[in-house]
């Protein structure tokens, strides 16, 4: 069984990584520290995909949006680094500007 600390580590790696880190979690390894830090890789994760998906559209209309998308994905980076750092250190920080939405919004995760 995986420890509190590597289950938070292993969900900000990767979609994979989420899933391992969420069957370890499930299978026993329940804290609140794993708990928090899986909800916040899944919300960072959902960000990922739906302001991406949001960017790209106008992206095929004017190549100058790609700027955009490049800073914002810069800055979903410098958040997932910040995630994976609380995270191996073992405190509960809330990911800057969006992680307050994702305490206990993902039922899901019990």
């Amino acid at each position: 069984m995986m420890h509190r600390k590597t289950i938070s580590v292993i969900s900000y790696i990767t979609i994979i990584g989420w899933i391992i880190a969420y069957r370890e979690y499930e299978k026993g390894a329940k804290s609140s520290l794993a708990k928090f830090h899986l909800e916040q890789s899944f919300g960072l994760a959902v960000i990922v995909v739906v302001s991406n998906i949001i960017m790209m559209i106008p992206v095929f209309f004017d190549s100058f949006f790609i700027l955009l998308l490049i800073i914002n994905n810069m800055g979903l980076v410098i958040l997932w680094i910040t995630g994976l750092i609380s995270a191996y250190h073992g405190v509960r920080l809330p990911l800057p500007f969006i992680g307050f939405y994702f305490k206990d919004k993902f039922r899901f995760i019990q």
